[in-house]
């Protein structure tokens, strides 16, 4: 941390997730590059961007925050139920819009 932070010999440089996916580093010693980011909420962006353009993937995964895991939608009736889910989350959400207006 000492030396991520209170070093002069590093170099620290803009996070960009196209440099930073493909910066090789020695195994040997201290990073010699570190990724700096204005804030969280836009490196987060940056890296949710990235991921749905640069990385080519033959399926589309998605966060379960109830089960707290990733799903592949791989097959149609993954796809499927994952929209019968959806669709039954905004009828809820629509429901409780019209009981609270």
């Amino acid at each position: 941390m000492e030396y991520s932070v209170e070093s002069p010999k590093p170099k620290r440089i803009t996070f960009d997730p196209d440099v930073a996916a493909n910066q090789e580093y020695p195994i040997t010693e201290y990073q010699p590059i570190y990724f700096v980011a204005d804030s969280f909420k836009k490196m987060k962006e940056q890296v949710m961007r990235y991921a749905e353009t640069s990385m080519k993937r033959p399926f589309i995964a998605r966060y379960n925050a109830l089960t707290q895991s990733i799903e592949v939608l791989d097959s149609k009736d993954r796809i499927l139920r994952y929209a019968i889910n959806i669709r039954s989350e905004v009828s809820r959400l629509i429901s409780a819009l019209e009981k609270n207006v």
